[in-house]
């Protein structure tokens, strides 16, 4: 369980900490406006975003088994966040945070992560391509500028209260939200290093400064984001509380060690390198237990941001340090310049970015798959919309092994290479 960092720092040199550094500060931008959308999209602060990515960024690039690796806030935590701020307060998010780092580290002592292999990958693609579907859902709201009191959590009851504020569109931030995602488009194509999230929202936002568009920004709904952390502080534990907060605890940990080893897999495919999973599984644990103190979110390994870092030069895991003290010092000297983001600007990347998880150039390949796998994903997929996360996880998962166990001839099917 060695972390990679004590590695790669034996032949550390001058010429790639400047390679460390550049993707470092790249990546930041790009983790800036992803961090605070998916804090608003879970229910929370956009504040406890900043904080996530900080805290849980830094501790997983620090003890962490990838060179390579980029943690935080990631979109798939943004349902089970949401349902648990809503069913038990914020409070308890932080609560079941904290248990989510000690299951991941007793799963770390107990060298559990190879058992990631025994996951049908139909229960992956389906709940990924689910929660994708529920996070597009989710930021209509602010896309087309509805007027909603309050949205639902439960996937129909949304869909009929977002249909009954239709009256309220808002052509301005319908645009605005377009115009961010097109944005975003052209800048990948066109300059694929550019941190074209941040420069997108940037340009968007700042149209609605200039012409003074009756658009809802950052600062309009929440205030002023604080410039600094706040103080580590443990939360109220008890054994009613613990145990009522033990079934999102083991999901927020499932979901963890799944995105961040997912993460770990495909970046070693892209630098030839070879992650340790144990160690992995320890910085995750870690990474969330010292979220939870700072007051923050589930933080997990990014496969988005971990490539982007890839791309942008990274080599070791300083870039990941460097990611992490970058927002840490934007918080503390930007933070009223990061106010002014317009919320149909996030809601634009958050759609976005829900698209790409859901991997639709792989759906043609999905409906060439065994009947069996098209439809364990498909299942997943509706349970994961419909009912809720863990039903949807537990129900794959003991329904894919048994199919696995079924056809024992056949060997476990190799990992696609996920760009969520």
């Amino acid at each position: 369980m060695k972390p990679k960092i004590l590695t790669t720092l034996t032949d550390y040199s001058r010429g790639l900490f400047m390679q460390d550094a550049l993707a470092g500060v790249t990546v930041a931008m790009v983790a800036l406006p992803l961090s605070l959308a998916i804090a608003i999209a879970s229910g929370a602060d956009p504040s406890k975003g900043l904080i996530t990515a900080i805290i849980g960024g830094f501790l997983i690039s620090l003890l962490g088994g990838s060179r390579v690796q980029i943690g935080g806030p990631t979109g798939a935590f943004i349902v089970v966040v949401y349902s648990v701020v809503a069913e038990h307060g914020y409070d308890g998010l932080v609560v079941a945070t904290l248990m989510a780092g000690l299951i991941l580290l007793v799963a770390s002592y107990f060298r559990a992560g190879a058992l990631i292999r025994l996951i049908p990958e139909p229960v992956i693609n389906g709940f990924t391509i689910g929660i994708a579907v529920i996070i597009a859902t989710s930021q209509l709201n602010d896309l087309l500028g509805l007027t909603v009191a309050e949205v639902p959590a439960e996937f129909i009851a949304k869909i009929e209260v977002l249909w009954g504020a239709r009256p309220t569109f808002s052509l301005a931030s319908t645009l605005i939200g377009l115009a961010t995602m097109a944005l975003i488009v052209l800048f990948r194509r066109a300059a694929p290093k550019l941190p074209g999230l941040i420069v997108a929202v940037a340009v968007t936002s700042a149209i609605v400064a200039l012409a003074d568009l009756p658009v809802d920004t950052i600062q309009s709904r929440f205030g002023d984001l604080p410039n600094t952390l706040p103080r580590p502080a443990l939360p109220e534990l008890g054994f009613e509380r613990i145990v009522e907060l033990l079934p999102s605890a083991m999901i927020i940990a499932f979901l963890a060690g799944v995105e961040s080893l997912l993460s770990a897999m495909v970046a070693d495919r892209m630098i030839a390198g070879k992650h340790r999973p144990n160690a992995e599984l320890l910085a995750q644990g870690a990474a969330n237990i010292g979220s939870a103190l700072f007051g923050g979110m589930p933080a997990t390994g990014a496969i988005a941001r971990t490539a982007t870092n890839i791309r942008a030069g990274g080599k070791t895991p300083v870039a990941g340090l460097v990611h992490a003290l970058t927002i840490l010092v934007v918080m503390l000297v930007a933070s009223k310049v990061v106010g002014y983001m317009a919320m149909p600007a996030l809601a634009g990347l958050l759609v976005l970015t829900a698209w790409n998880m859901s991997e639709p150039h792989k759906w043609r390949g999905y409906a060439s798959e065994r009947k069996s796998d098209l439809f364990l994903l498909i299942l997943t997929l509706v349970l994961t919309v419909i009912a809720d996360l863990t039903v949807a996880i537990g129900t794959g998962v003991a329904l894919g092994l048994a199919m696995r166990m079924l056809r024992r001839d056949v060997p476990p099917p190799e990992w696609s290479d996920p760009e969520r």
